[in-house]
């Protein structure tokens, strides 16, 4: 066994990240890491987990095994860790081609339900009165249809919205992110915060159970 007592390996894990099903978890795959090179291969080999099929598609690894498992190997090794105390993984399954009926019937089902929701907007607040009486202040006379305001403005809805989103179907416009991708982001988060709380949940009952048999 290789000992050195003044080598230090600093270690930060990943947020999340996925494997396909039936690979095994090993350190290198969940972490980025610095060490002297001749422990680098052999830490980034080491083996971690082996996913059961009763384990679901998401496996929390949290520092304290892996402290377990470098220790087992290494237990010279002096580890100083930073960020994250543990790592998501999730399992992904083999992506199927896309059901082309399912989306256009999603497609048609948001732009019904996008177009109504405009158009009962426009008729609580009377945007077709508005834009007459703004007409009529700016040309002095009425006109039913002020097609000279109201198609402009129908175009800047759609102009409107995709500066608000900050996306043109796949390009955007600066790196700042959309109103959009903020809440996408807080949602994963609050789903990362609820799995971390149920997976050390289930961790902690699993060591009652192994300490009371």
């Amino acid at each position: 066994m290789l000992t050195d007592s003044g080598s230090t390996l600093y270690i930060r894990l990943r947020k999340r990240m996925s494997i396909r099903r039936g690979e095994s978890v090993h350190l290198g795959r969940v972490a980025q890491m610095l060490v002297d090179p001749k422990y680098e291969q052999d830490l980034h080999k080491l083996l971690l987990h082996e996913p059961k099929e009763h384990e679901g598609s998401i496996i929390l690894i949290d520092m304290m095994l892996i402290v377990e498992k470098i220790k087992r190997k290494f237990p010279f090794l002096q580890i100083a860790h930073f960020g994250e105390p543990h790592c998501l993984i999730e399992i992904a399954e083999p992506r199927k081609p896309p059901n082309l009926i399912f989306i256009g019937m999603v497609w048609l089902l948001l732009f019904v339900g996008s177009g109504l929701a405009i158009m009962n907007f426009h008729a609580d607040v009377s945007m077709g009165v508005v834009h007459q009486r703004i007409y009529q202040l700016l040309t002095g006379h009425w006109k039913e249809h002020p097609l000279l305001l109201q198609i402009p403005y129908s175009i800047g809805i759609g102009v409107g919205m995709i500066v608000f989103f900050n996306h043109l179907f796949k390009k955007k416009f600066n790196e700042e992110p959309s109103p959009l991708e903020v809440e996408m982001f807080m949602y994963q988060e609050n789903v990362n915060y609820y799995v971390i709380t149920e997976e050390y949940a289930k961790i902690q009952k699993a060591e009652d159970e192994a300490r009371h048999e």
